[in-house]
């Protein structure tokens, strides 16, 4: 028999009796306890894993170029000029454990790697494209806020 999931949608403001009742139950908490109580199962969370691994910087952009086609390794750490070796390594395996592409080894000399996006890939990246487009959107108004952030922190610790 399939478990069934909790409602978990993170737009729903929890009833004010949900609330003491989760309050309740995590005391030893140290902020209020706002969320379902799901959120807090280390074991359970259903979105604690994914985030973790899907939820990195490099991740989306990595699946962005795979989703223009089949690279290997060197394109890839070309187009994403900032990345490490290491970096693009560890996310690569990590995306491929994960189902959203595949990697191709072939016995050729020299060797061949190619990386290509799988549908789990693209059906995320489809779901991205709010968040991305959201993103170029603000870019401006984010930027603004860092530097008057970063301004308001520098003056205080000038007069500190």
């Amino acid at each position: 028999m399939p478990k069934t999931l909790p409602d978990i949608r993170i737009s729903k403001a929890p009833e004010p009796d949900a609330i003491s009742v989760a309050a309740a139950k995590t005391k030893a908490r140290k902020s209020p306890a706002i969320a379902p109580d799901i959120f807090y199962d280390l074991d359970f969370c259903p979105v604690r894993s994914i985030f973790s691994s899907l939820g990195g910087k490099w991740s989306v952009l990595i699946i962005s170029h795979l989703n223009f086609g089949t690279h290997r390794f060197s394109e890839l750490l070309g187009a994403i000029p900032d990345i490490s070796q290491r970096m693009l390594t560890q996310n690569l395996r990590s995306l491929e454990r994960d189902g959203l592409i595949i990697r191709e080894a072939r016995a050729t000399i020299p060797p061949r790697v190619d990386y290509t996006i799988t549908p789990l890939g693209q059906s995320f990246l489809k779901q991205m494209e709010g968040v991305l487009q959201w993103s170029l959107l603000n870019r401006d108004e984010i930027e603004g806020n860092q530097h008057k952030h970063d301004k308001i922190k520098r003056n205080k610790a000038a007069s500190a």
